[in-house]
């Protein structure tokens, strides 16, 4: 299990989803975890405003994040505008295990209108026990941070 910094963020639409998520991390899986907003709901808030802080936070950390909306699309890809952050969509158990083996993802996004919070616990619960594989996973890794360096 995971046991490095831990950080979750959402928008208004991931708000119900991503305090589930907090009471499992703390109280069932026993880590700790981050809050890095929104801290209450306002469905006027903008999830960049949270996701991008948190992303940034787990890699100044060398930790994870977890990010939550609607559809989870916007902030993975928001999380991903940050160097060095690996965040993937995740819709099953095994897309969740896929992206830290082959693709050692530092962060997961969530669709709240999507899962349920029972699926999304399964989720996350095997992200954070699945090792990255390494190997020749690791060199493919190497060259999107190759690209990503030339930017």
């Amino acid at each position: 299990m995971y046991k490095g910094p831990l950080f979750i963020a959402s928008d208004h639409a991931g708000h119900k989803l991503k305090k589930r998520l907090v009471r499992y991390v703390e109280n069932e899986l026993k880590l700790k975890i981050e809050d890095m907003g929104a801290h209450e709901y306002d469905e006027l808030d903008d999830f960049p405003d949270y996701i991008i802080p948190a992303a940034q936070r787990a890699i100044e950390q060398k930790g994870r994040v977890i990010v939550i909306g609607g559809s989870g699309n916007g902030e993975a890809m928001a999380a991903n505008k940050v160097k060095g952050m690996r965040c993937a969509l995740a819709h099953s158990v095994e897309t969740a295990e896929l992206s830290r083996m082959h693709n050692n993802a530092n962060g997961i996004s969530f669709g709240a209108h999507i899962i349920t919070e029972e699926h999304a616990m399964a989720m996350l619960k095997k992200w954070l026990e699945t090792d990255f594989l390494g190997g020749k996973y690791q060199k493919r890794i190497e060259k999107i941070e190759k690209f990503e360096n030339k930017q």
